[in-house]
């Protein structure tokens, strides 16, 4: 579907400033959507917003329908005046945050308003709470891990278990509560200022989570929950040994068999969320990377045919015209676009990756209207980063390729190379596409220290945070003359 023409920030909320070590759903929250409407931006998207897990990652969540407790803003709480303001120490902000939300969520009542949520979400939310109690018994431990009955989810034991964890479980339907409550407080700010939210859904859940334990029978579990095979990518950009995810992979025979109710369930939750919804890993829905469950690395993988077209028509059937953007990275082959194509999704194209001279589709005077265009994304280094490096940096390439790349970005941009995350903001906002996407720290104009992700690597991710102070006047002004400059 045709998405207006218009600009957006991409941000998690997590990046936020504000007292506590990390951003939240508070008062910056509703500064920073002023601000957004300030500078002519009208789309703010934010990564996946469901409680973390491993890593930190908000790509490998405990749920894929479940609010991050971390965004609650808890009033009163300052953190312990000791956090760093542009960086989110998530060893330090976790126990602290986490012990402040609890001691506030046992002064709200559960009442009849906490109920009705629970009902509303009756879908979810009861495995949900039950599972994150249930793994705070088992001291934090992986599900396949747990007692054999609770692991193999026998009615008795959920029974027994449910009653013993009574208190926690209740304390996590007040916070789920309390978390969509501040959320859609937000996103009606948005609303009122003409700002779109988009959200992201990746294609695959942890293995950790309640949607796994829940739902084994979906996924390609052994008897014990651990995994007969899992997600990755073969080598590329990144890495000469492709990425290994470690998720999961669905059986989508059996979600094909029960007319994808799981997805629609998923979907039907994003969709209630945001106005936009960039579906992550788009390419795996026609084939998908499958590598062995106890491989080293997905080097030894191979390719199998997705759920492709009958996914998204019953998605279509369920939930009407889907407001999709389908990210179409990394080895995209005919089919993949055809599949895109067939439902009118538009895809994506990273302006840093037009310079290289092996995907020309990124190259501006090539796009389409129907385009989300971005200087980078949370998974590139920045844009000052990636032109300040002198190597190939987090890239399969040889420093000589990346000096022909520069060369040829100078030649075809016009510039000298002095402030080329402007040079890359304007070059995007003047383009006929018409979505167009910047990463704060591109806005910024902020180095390698800053970026958001580095793929492939287990920790020291996710942590950037930015400052009021870094957000001047003629900053705001600059962009507002850019959005207005290229009707945006």
């Amino acid at each position: 579907m045709s998405f207006p023409r218009a600009a957006g920030l991409l941000l998690h909320p997590t990046s936020l400033p504000g007292p506590g070590g990390i951003g939240d759903f508070g008062p910056d929250a509703h500064r920073f959507v002023q601000w957004l409407a300030d500078a002519g931006l009208r789309i703010w998207q934010v990564l996946p917003l469901g409680p973390t897990g491993y890593g930190d990652s908000p790509y490998q969540c405990f749920s894929a329908f479940a609010g991050n407790p971390l965004l609650i803003h808890v009033p009163g709480y300052n953190g312990t005046g000791t956090e760093p303001a542009h960086v989110v120490d998530f060893g330090a902000v976790i126990p602290a945050k986490q012990a402040a939300l609890a001691a506030w969520l046992d002064t709200l009542p559960f009442d009849d308003a906490v109920r009705t949520f629970v009902h509303a979400q009756h879908q979810w939310l009861p495995d949900y709470a039950l599972f994150m109690a249930l793994k705070q018994a088992h001291g934090g431990i992986a599900w396949p891990q747990w007692d054999a009955a609770v692991r193999q989810r026998e009615p008795q034991a959920l029974e027994t278990w449910r009653q013993k964890l009574a208190t926690p479980i209740e304390r996590i339907y007040k916070e789920q509560y309390v978390f969509f409550a501040q959320y859609r407080a937000l996103r009606d700010a948005c609303r009122a200022r003409g700002i779109r939210l988009m959200g992201d859904v990746p294609i695959y859940v942890a293995h950790d989570s309640a949607d796994v334990w829940a739902n084994p029978s979906l996924f390609q579990l052994h008897d014990d929950g651990t995994l007969k095979v899992q997600a990755g990518v073969p080598p590329d950009y990144f890495s000469e040994t492709g990425q290994l995810w470690g998720n999961p992979l669905y059986d989508w025979e059996r979600m094909h068999a029960d007319g994808y109710r799981w997805w629609i369930a998923r979907m039907r939750a994003g969709l209630d969320l945001f106005d936009l919804v960039r579906l992550d890993h788009f390419r795996g829905f026609e084939a998908y990377w499958e590598v062995p469950g106890d491989a080293p690395t997905a080097v030894n993988g191979r390719w199998v045919q997705g759920p492709g077209a009958p996914l998204f028509h019953a998605l279509t059937e369920a939930l009407g015209p889907l407001p999709i953007v389908a990210e179409n990275l990394g080895l995209i082959t005919p089919e993949v676009e055809a599949l895109r194509e067939q439902f009118g999704y538009p895809g994506m194209a990273i302006l840093q990756f037009a310079f290289d001279g092996q995907d020309s589709n990124f190259i501006p005077h090539r796009y389409e209207r129907d385009l989300v265009v971005y200087t980078g994304t949370h998974d590139n280094d920045t844009t000052m980063g990636w032109w300040q490096s002198s190597g190939a940096g987090d890239s399969t390439r040889s420093a000589d390729a990346v000096a022909r790349e520069k060369a040829f970005a100078r030649q075809y941009l016009g510039s000298d190379g002095t402030d080329m995350h402007w040079v890359l903001i304007r070059a995007t906002l003047a383009s006929v596409a018409n979505t167009v996407l910047i990463p704060m720290q591109d806005v910024l104009g902020l180095g390698s220290d800053a970026r958001m992700n580095l793929p492939g690597r287990q920790a020291g991710n996710w942590g950037f945070r930015f400052t009021w102070a870094q957000l001047a006047p003629d900053l705001t002004e600059r962009l507002r003359t850019l959005t207005s400059t290229f009707e945006r």
